[in-house]
């Protein structure tokens, strides 16, 4: 069985990841987690992998699991993730999530472990705040960072590039654009959305769901079709390349809200809050996914309308 580290375990994308290569039985499954708060999201899985407490800011830590493990792939998922707060702690998300990083690609050199795949999780939120004419986002689209999330983003995203030409290392960069389903935090709005309408139909809330901005345009796909791509970039793509994750097809948050709210029978009124808009908001984003397809033959499977059921009904069980 081949060995494979995944950092962020515990998180939403590592947690579905986890799910699909212990369903693979080809994998032994070691997960590195930073606290035991969403350790419930391997509930189902939990006695067949292993699963090891580390500060990855520590790079003894981090060493040390690594040298443990001598892992054939490692899929990188750990960092900060919410754009809302990187403006609020700019320093400790660029920190944290860069640091994170050296610690271990510098674990792996320690140790020689040459032969190892890296797939390191990037973010579509490297592009920035791309012009009209550059839509759909291809690999060569500028970086135009407008939020210090992107910037620590497009510094792993680079990284991983520096440390595959320094030390040949196998690494490949993915830029993944929104994925969601269960298990979503409620940091991100349609998740947010969910657990209030869940909570309107129990009436343990005031039958009103406050909203930003519902013009921008995401390009979303399930998180069990991301991590179905990340698993096969692992096998397919080349060392050193970035791939963009997507769907090739975006929706306004206008959009996504309405198939929320279809979902439902009770009546909600929708109320705009200037707290929840960003300083700077992106008007679209949207990929060209053509050179992942042709690397790993690739596509999207989950309709829109299922992953977003998928998360109301995930809130509906939790509150």
């Amino acid at each position: 069985m081949k060995k494979v580290l995944i950092t962020g375990i515990t998180g939403f994308a590592g947690s579905h990841l986890a799910e699909l290569l212990v369903s693979e039985k080809e994998y032994a499954v070691v997960g590195i987690h930073s606290s035991d708060r969403h350790l419930d999201n391997l509930s189902a899985i939990k006695q067949q992998i292993h699963l090891e407490k580390v500060n990855l800011l520590d790079q003894e830590q981090t060493s040390r699991v690594v040298g443990n493990v001598k892992p054939d792939i490692v899929f990188h998922l750990a960092a900060s993730t919410f754009v809302g707060d990187s403006f609020k702690k700019p320093a400790e998300f660029i920190t944290n999530n860069v640091t994170s990083q050296i610690s271990v690609l510098e674990a792996l050199r320690e140790h020689n472990l040459s032969e190892t795949k890296i797939v390191i999780i990037s973010s579509a939120h490297v592009y920035g705040d791309v012009s009209e004419r550059d839509i759909p986002i291809d690999e060569s689209t500028p970086f135009r960072p407008d939020n210090p999330y992107s910037v620590s983003k497009i510094t792993q995203d680079y990284l991983g590039l520096s440390y595959m030409l320094s030390y040949n290392q196998h690494i490949v960069r993915l830029r993944p654009f929104n994925h969601i389903g269960s298990r979503l935090s409620e940091n991100i709005s349609v998740s947010r959305w969910a657990k209030a309408i869940a909570e309107i139909e129990k009436n343990k809330r005031e039958p009103v769901l406050h909203v930003g901005n519902l013009t921008t345009k995401r390009d979303f796909t399930d998180v069990r079709d991301m991590v179905k791509a990340y698993l096969l970039a692992s096998e397919h793509c080349q060392d050193g390349e970035a791939y963009n994750i997507g769907t090739g097809v975006s929706h306004t948050m206008q959009e996504m809200l309405d198939i929320l709210l279809g979902y439902s029978n009770v009546q909600i009124t929708v109320e705009k809050d200037p707290v929840l808009f960003r300083p700077s908001d992106i008007p679209e984003l949207r990929a060209d996914v053509t050179k992942f397809t042709k690397a790993t033959g690739w596509r999207s499977q989950i309709q829109i309308e299922q992953s977003l059921r998928d998360i109301l009904d995930y809130w509906r069980g939790m509150v």
